[in-house]
């Protein structure tokens, strides 16, 4: 190898004999010798790049599940609609619950944008058994409810098994379960019995989870008549929900509550649940940065590992500097030699890392069916990520290494 004349080692040429150019590495080189140490210690070599590997994969794998989550919940926000609106009575002035009008949804319905609107009125003083056997306080959180026959098209549900409401089965003791009340009750498929206050409905359907009113989800909805004449109900709705055109969602918005009760708007609350989904995506937002925390800490500690193993490579390595100097490497050879033996070992445990952070995201992914999305930025921000781990993690070894004088190096053998 040519000595180096670069740096510290330059010394004045005599007169006459001007010093021959600097060496310089090419990128081959600089490639080859620094992978003299991984080769020459895999084992060592591989668990050093373990602890990046984890960083990396952890980072990849938060970020590639979060936006795979967050497409999947956007494409849901896209397909309910956002333009479902609901509206419930607040507290009047003396803090008692308010009523809606009786008339709340004819008046709703006069609103021009309107498209379609529908009720439910809770009817809390109901209870649902399985059988008249169970103690009436046990109700498993199962809430019933009168509901209108246009209550599904409205609120985007669709009924799992058996049918919906309609203007005859409405006006008997008829009863359709949400999911969760179903599952709750043991029911399963229509025909069954169940004891709603103090006489027995026959289940005629079970409904799917409905994701805009999952308060339905836990509910055993009645007819609106049926309820008037078997369950005592005094005909005020609890929840309205309405579907405008989107882009007149926010002007009925402004009108509902003073539309539904002039008198007393204060007394009305008006809410969109696509909101509740979209609180869902912040929370998710929230928790993603967690975890991105938690694989910075794990990227620091491989980092802090690959820094152990290029110190502990220079004190077993230094016969070899030692003889490398005598033969004319520069000091600044030595640095880089070293510098790129962390860059490798960073590089290879992010490579291992991507790839493994990949995977991750596109099993969770199609496990929950949800569409697996890797942003390029991500890949390459986890290659970027371990490049910079690596040269910071080698800078401290690459320096002492290139202070070793020849004959100090050459001693220690």
């Amino acid at each position: 190898m040519t000595r180096s004349r670069t740096g510290p080692d330059r010394r004045p040429a005599p007169q006459g004999h001007p010093l021959p150019p600097a060496p310089r590495l090419r990128p081959s080189d600089i490639a080859r010798v620094g992978l003299v140490g991984m080769r020459s210690r895999p084992t060592r070599a591989v668990l050093s790049a373990l602890g990046i590997a984890i960083g990396i994969a952890a980072m990849v794998a938060v970020l590639g599940i979060s936006n795979a989550g967050q497409a999947d919940l956007l494409h849901r926000i896209g397909r309910l609609g956002t333009n479902l609106l609901t509206v419930s009575p607040g507290r009047n002035l003396f803090g008692e619950n308010a009523k809606l009008p009786l008339n709340s949804v004819e008046m709703v319905g006069r609103i021009g944008p309107v498209d379609s609107v529908t009720a439910t009125a809770a009817l809390p003083e109901v209870t649902v058994r399985r059988t008249d056997r169970i103690d009436p306080l046990a109700g498993g959180g199962i809430g019933v409810s009168a509901a209108r026959t246009d209550l599904l098209p409205t609120v985007g549900g669709s009924v799992h098994r058996g049918v919906y409401l309609n203007a005859a089965t409405s006006r008997y003791p008829s009863v359709v379960l949400g999911s969760l009340a179903a599952a709750r009750l043991g029911v399963d498929e229509p025909g069954r019995q169940v004891y709603l206050g103090d006489r027995w409905f026959t289940v005629i359907g079970v409904l799917r989870p409905v994701e805009l009113a999952p308060e339905l989800d836990r509910s055993a909805l009645v007819g609106w008549e049926a309820a008037r004449s078997l369950l005592g109900f005094d005909g005020h709705p609890t929840t309205v929900y309405e579907r405008s055109a989107e882009e007149a969602v926010e002007d009925v918005r402004g009108v509902l509550a003073a539309t539904v009760d002039p008198e007393n708007p204060h007394n009305v609350r008006v809410s969109r649940p696509s909101d509740a989904l979209e609180a869902q995506l912040a929370a998710k937002s929230a928790f993603t940065s967690l975890f991105l925390g938690l694989g910075a800490v794990a990227l620091l500690v491989g980092g802090v590992g690959v820094a152990n193993t290029m110190v502990i490579s220079v004190l077993e390595r230094r016969p070899e500097i030692g003889l490398r100097r005598s033969l004319g490497a520069g000091r600044g050879h030595i640095r880089l030699q070293f510098l790129a033996e962390s860059v490798a070992l960073s590089g290879l445990g992010g490579t291992v890392g991507v790839l493994l952070g990949a995977l991750i995201t596109v099993g969770w992914s199609t496990w929950q069916g949800w569409p697996p999305v890797l942003p390029p930025e991500v890949l390459l921000g986890g290659l970027a990520a371990a490049a910079f781990i690596g040269t910071a993690a080698g800078l401290y070894p690459a320096s002492q290494a290139a202070r070793l004088a020849p004959t100090r190096a050459l001693s220690a053998v």
